[in-house]
Protein backbone atom coordinates (compact mmCIF):
# COMPACT_ATOMS: atom_id res chain seq x y z
CA UNK A 1 0.00 0.00 0.00
CA UNK A 2 1.51 3.78 -0.72
CA UNK A 3 0.44 6.77 1.30
CA UNK A 4 -0.50 9.70 0.10
CA UNK A 5 -1.10 12.85 2.28
CA UNK A 6 -1.64 10.04 5.27
CA UNK A 7 -4.36 8.01 3.50
CA UNK A 8 -3.37 4.23 2.71
CA UNK A 9 -4.12 3.76 -0.98
CA UNK A 10 -5.13 0.15 -2.14
CA UNK A 11 -2.76 -1.64 -4.70
CA UNK A 12 -4.90 -2.62 -7.50
CA UNK A 13 -6.96 0.70 -7.93
CA UNK A 14 -6.20 2.78 -11.09
CA UNK A 15 -4.31 6.42 -9.49
CA UNK A 16 -6.47 8.75 -10.79
CA UNK A 17 -9.42 7.24 -8.78
CA UNK A 18 -7.57 6.15 -5.91
CA UNK A 19 -6.23 10.17 -5.41
CA UNK A 20 -9.86 10.68 -4.92
CA UNK A 21 -9.53 8.86 -1.33
CA UNK A 22 -7.98 12.19 -0.44
CA UNK A 23 -9.92 14.48 1.56
CA UNK A 24 -10.16 17.43 -0.77
CA UNK A 25 -9.42 15.98 -3.72
CA UNK A 26 -12.29 15.16 -6.46
CA UNK A 27 -12.06 12.99 -10.03
CA UNK A 28 -11.05 16.47 -11.77
CA UNK A 29 -8.69 17.63 -9.07
CA UNK A 30 -6.99 13.93 -9.34
CA UNK A 31 -6.43 14.24 -13.32
CA UNK A 32 -5.05 17.62 -12.89
CA UNK A 33 -2.10 16.07 -10.56
CA UNK A 34 -1.19 13.66 -12.93
CA UNK A 35 -1.31 15.87 -15.45
CA UNK A 36 0.96 17.89 -13.97
CA UNK A 37 3.27 15.59 -12.74
CA UNK A 38 3.23 13.76 -15.79
CA UNK A 39 1.95 10.26 -15.13
CA UNK A 40 -0.21 8.07 -16.92
CA UNK A 41 -4.04 8.05 -15.87
CA UNK A 42 -4.76 4.22 -16.50
CA UNK A 43 -1.68 3.26 -14.20
CA UNK A 44 -2.23 0.96 -11.25
CA UNK A 45 -1.12 2.44 -7.81
CA UNK A 46 1.12 -0.81 -7.41
CA UNK A 47 2.87 0.36 -10.71
CA UNK A 48 4.22 3.34 -9.51
CA UNK A 49 7.55 4.09 -8.30
CA UNK A 50 8.66 5.31 -4.79
CA UNK A 51 10.04 8.63 -7.04
CA UNK A 52 6.68 9.17 -8.96
CA UNK A 53 4.83 8.82 -5.34
CA UNK A 54 6.95 11.36 -4.00
CA UNK A 55 6.51 13.45 -6.97
CA UNK A 56 2.49 13.37 -6.58
CA UNK A 57 2.63 14.30 -2.59
CA UNK A 58 4.87 16.86 -3.45
CA UNK A 59 2.17 18.62 -6.00
CA UNK A 60 -0.40 17.94 -3.47
CA UNK A 61 1.52 19.48 -0.81
CA UNK A 62 2.48 22.69 -2.47
CA UNK A 63 -1.14 23.62 -4.31
CA UNK A 64 -3.41 22.52 -2.42
CA UNK A 65 -4.97 21.97 1.27
CA UNK A 66 -5.88 18.22 1.98
CA UNK A 67 -6.91 15.84 4.54
CA UNK A 68 -6.62 17.47 8.17
CA UNK A 69 -5.94 21.03 6.80
CA UNK A 70 -9.15 21.18 4.83
CA UNK A 71 -11.07 19.55 7.60
CA UNK A 72 -10.22 21.57 10.02
CA UNK A 73 -10.69 25.02 8.02
CA UNK A 74 -14.31 24.12 7.12
CA UNK A 75 -14.84 23.42 10.53
CA UNK A 76 -13.58 26.68 11.17
CA UNK A 77 -15.40 28.26 8.60
CA UNK A 78 -18.83 26.42 10.53
CA UNK A 79 -17.74 27.82 14.06
CA UNK A 80 -17.56 31.43 12.76
CA UNK A 81 -20.96 31.23 11.71
CA UNK A 82 -22.35 30.10 14.63
CA UNK A 83 -20.59 33.08 16.57
CA UNK A 84 -21.84 35.57 14.53
CA UNK A 85 -25.22 34.42 14.13
CA UNK A 86 -25.97 34.84 10.48
CA UNK A 87 -28.59 32.59 8.77
CA UNK A 88 -26.73 30.30 7.34
CA UNK A 89 -25.24 29.82 11.13
CA UNK A 90 -28.10 29.57 12.94
CA UNK A 91 -29.16 26.94 10.12
CA UNK A 92 -26.09 25.19 11.29
CA UNK A 93 -27.10 25.42 14.72
CA UNK A 94 -30.62 24.21 14.42
CA UNK A 95 -29.39 21.14 12.18
CA UNK A 96 -31.70 22.57 9.34
CA UNK A 97 -30.43 22.23 5.55
CA UNK A 98 -28.39 25.84 4.91
CA UNK A 99 -28.89 26.58 1.22
CA UNK A 100 -32.34 26.97 0.68
CA UNK A 101 -33.78 23.87 0.34
CA UNK A 102 -37.44 23.15 1.64
CA UNK A 103 -38.26 22.00 4.93
CA UNK A 104 -41.96 21.45 5.46
CA UNK A 105 -41.69 17.86 3.16
CA UNK A 106 -38.11 17.03 3.34
CA UNK A 107 -34.74 17.49 4.83
CA UNK A 108 -34.87 14.25 6.71
CA UNK A 109 -30.69 14.27 6.40
CA UNK A 110 -30.31 17.18 8.31
CA UNK A 111 -33.25 16.83 10.54
CA UNK A 112 -33.16 13.34 11.53
CA UNK A 113 -35.95 10.76 12.70
CA UNK A 114 -39.80 12.39 12.28
CA UNK A 115 -41.00 13.55 15.62
CA UNK A 116 -44.97 14.07 15.13
CA UNK A 117 -46.30 17.40 17.06
CA UNK A 118 -49.74 17.71 18.17
CA UNK A 119 -51.29 14.58 16.82
CA UNK A 120 -50.94 11.36 19.29
CA UNK A 121 -50.54 8.13 17.97
CA UNK A 122 -52.96 4.75 18.81
CA UNK A 123 -50.89 3.96 21.33
CA UNK A 124 -51.00 7.28 22.77
CA UNK A 125 -54.83 7.08 22.67
CA UNK A 126 -54.74 4.12 23.94
CA UNK A 127 -52.72 5.43 27.13
CA UNK A 128 -54.84 8.52 27.70
CA UNK A 129 -58.13 6.01 27.49
CA UNK A 130 -56.62 4.11 30.10
CA UNK A 131 -55.89 7.06 32.37
CA UNK A 132 -59.07 8.97 32.15
CA UNK A 133 -62.03 6.59 33.31
CA UNK A 134 -60.02 6.04 36.66
CA UNK A 135 -59.67 9.82 37.33
CA UNK A 136 -63.38 10.14 36.04
CA UNK A 137 -64.37 7.04 38.65
CA UNK A 138 -62.59 8.55 41.41
CA UNK A 139 -64.11 12.19 40.74
CA UNK A 140 -67.61 10.49 40.96
CA UNK A 141 -67.14 8.85 44.23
Amino acid sequence: MIRISGVNIPEKLRIDYALTLVYGVGPGRAIEILKETKLDVTRRTHELTDEEVRKIQMYIDEHFKVEGNLRSEVNENIKRLREIHCYRGLRHIRGLPTRGQRTRSNARTRKGKKHTVGALTKEAWAKVDQVTPEKGASAQK
